[in-house]
């Protein structure tokens, strides 16, 4: 088990990408905190998941563009678990938006959980980590919408960019105290924030046949790159962005 006995909070970890890494860690050995804001059911099943692999876990309602819930966040960890190895940024939402109608609240909205969201759980993890002198590890959870555009998307990708950057600015404030940024970027993951956009029979065929692996992403096709970059295996590496897209950037046709 490559993560045993280290302490990992995921957020958004309830479903979707953050459930998938969540149960993955768990698996590798890890005490997790499963962070969510509305899905109180779910979070719990993922709780017990990892409680029934055989390694512990616990749910923490905390809202990442908060900083007081962020600090609550933070203290509920320490106070189960007494540390912080691992940091996995994952909370997000996608609210498709044609351009000509994102108003400044969704905007905002978007950007304050998708980008400030992981610089205020960054930071504050990163703090305890400074103080305690542990070599811990962030992992951003992106996406290749980072490196293009969309119609519907650009306050999405707006903050996705964003975080690439954070990464990699991150990676040089941290990296003199032995604590590694990393970004992961997927393509196109079947989960509950894209489920709609991918019931156009269209739409999804057009996704798959530009996919040299013609097929979607799995929840799980994410959760082994951060297990990578949770480990050991990842000790030198730091400010890189991952792309797990299935080729789909590569795919110029």
């Amino acid at each position: 088990m490559r993560l045993k006995g280290k302490v990992a909070i995921v957020t958004g970890s309830s479903r979707g990408i953050g459930r998938a890494i969540a149960l993955r860690f768990g698996q590798e050995g890890a005490k997790v905190v499963v962070n969510y804001v509305s899905h109180d059911e779910a979070a719990q099943e993922v709780v017990r998941s990892i409680r029934e692999a055989g390694s512990e876990a616990i749910a923490v309602k905390a809202d990442v563009s908060d900083p007081k819930a962020v600090a609550f966040l933070v203290e509920s960890t320490l106070n189960a678990f007494g540390t912080i190895d691992i940091l996995v940024n994952n909370a997000g939402i996608c609210p498709f938006k044609d351009f000509l109608a994102i108003s400044e609240e969704l905007w905002d909205r978007v950007l304050d959980v998708n980008l400030k969201g992981y610089f205020l759980c960054s930071q504050a993890v990163a703090k305890v980590m400074v103080e305690r002198g542990i070599k811990g590890r962030i992992i951003n959870i992106g996406s290749i919408s980072s490196l293009g555009g969309g119609s519907q998307q650009a306050h999405y990708c707006a903050a996705k960019g964003g975080i690439n950057s954070l990464t990699k600015s991150m990676a040089i404030a941290l990296g003199p105290y032995g604590i590694t940024c990393n970004a992961i970027l997927p393509g196109t993951v079947e989960t509950d924030i894209n489920k709609e956009d991918l019931s156009n029979p269209e739409k999804r065929e057009y996704m798959v046949n530009r996919t040299p692996l013609r097929r979607l992403g799995k929840p799980e096709d994410i959760a082994g790159p951060a297990v990578f970059f949770a480990s050991e295996d990842s000790d030198y590496v730091t400010g890189a962005t991952l792309v797990v897209d299935g080729g789909f950037l590569v795919n110029l046709q």
